[in-house]
C-alpha cells in the first residue's frame, strides 16, 4: 500500500488553523462522505490493548440535542454544530468483554483463538485484578480521550472545525441518551462542523507556551 506523504508544513498549518470553535455556522453541514471518513477515524483511534472500551454516540436528533443543551451549560455548539458526538466510556472491564475482543481478533487475523492465550492472560491479569477494578472507570475514560485527540487532529487535517466539550452534567447526559444501566457513561463530547464567520476566536492568535518551556530532552 502506498501512502501520500503529508508535508510538515501542511501538518503544522492544519494544527495551527484548528481551535476550539465557539460558534458554528448552523447552515453548513459536513457532507455524508466526509463524515463517514471521520467516523472511521474514530474507529481507527488507538486504545490500550486495542480493547476500545467505549462507544461513540452521534446525536443527530434535534429534539435530543435540545434536551442536552441546558445540561451543557447552554453552550450553543451542542445544537448549532453540524454533528455532535458523545464519547461514552465503559463503567467496568469484564472478562466477557475481553473474550469477545479476542474472538474478534482471531477472526480478523484468521488464527485460532487459542493462540491468543498468552495475550489473554496478560489482559485478564491486568484488567481484572483486584487493584485495577477501582481504576477501571478512570482508565476507560482516558481511552476515550485518546479517541477524542485523534478525532480533533483528523478533523483539522480535513478542514473540519471541532470543539471538545467537558462542560456538561454527565449524569443528565446519561439519562437523556439512555446510557443509565447500559454499562456506559458520558465522558466527553465533541461538536464538529464549520466555524461561523462571526466567531471572533477564529482569528485570535493561538496561545501556547513556547516549545522550550514545554518540551524537555533528558
Amino acid at each position: 500500500m502506498s501512502q501520500e506523504a503529508l508535508s510538515s508544513r501542511q501538518l503544522l498549518a492544519s494544527l495551527r488553523w484548528r481551535y476550539a470553535t465557539k460558534s458554528f455556522d448552523p447552515a453548513r453541514k459536513i457532507p455524508a462522505g466526509l463524515w463517514a471518513v471521520l467516523e472511521e477515524c474514530l474507529v481507527l483511534a488507538p486504545s490500550s490493548f486495542g480493547l476500545q472500551p467505549y462507544r461513540f454516540l452521534v446525536v443527530e436528533d434535534r429534539t435530543v440535542r435540545e434536551k442536552l443543551l441546558p445540561q451543557a451549560w447552554g453552550q450553543r455548539q451542542v445544537v448549532e454544530a453540524s454533528h455532535f458526538v458523545v464519547f461514552a466510556a465503559r463503567t467496568e472491564v469484564t472478562e466477557a468483554e475481553i473474550d469477545g475482543f479476542l474472538r474478534h481478533t482471531a477472526r480478523v487475523r484468521a488464527k485460532p483463538v487459542e493462540s491468543l492465550a498468552g495475550y489473554r492472560g496478560m489482559m485478564t491479569g491486568t484488567l481484572l485484578s483486584e487493584g485495577f477494578r477501582l481504576l477501571a472507570p478512570h482508565w476507560t475514560v482516558r481511552q476515550a480521550y485518546l479517541a477524542l485527540g485523534s478525532l480533533l487532529s483528523c478533523a483539522a487535517l480535513l478542514g473540519v472545525d471541532a470543539c471538545p466539550m467537558e462542560g456538561f452534567v454527565p449524569a443528565e447526559f446519561d439519562r437523556i441518551l439512555g446510557l443509565t444501566g447500559q454499562g456506559l457513561r458520558s465522558a466527553v463530547a465533541c461538536a464538529l462542523g464549520y466555524r461561523s464567520p462571526g466567531d471572533k476566536y477564529a482569528s485570535a492568535p493561538k496561545v501556547r507556551f513556547p516549545r522550550s518551556q514545554l518540551v524537555r530532552t533528558i
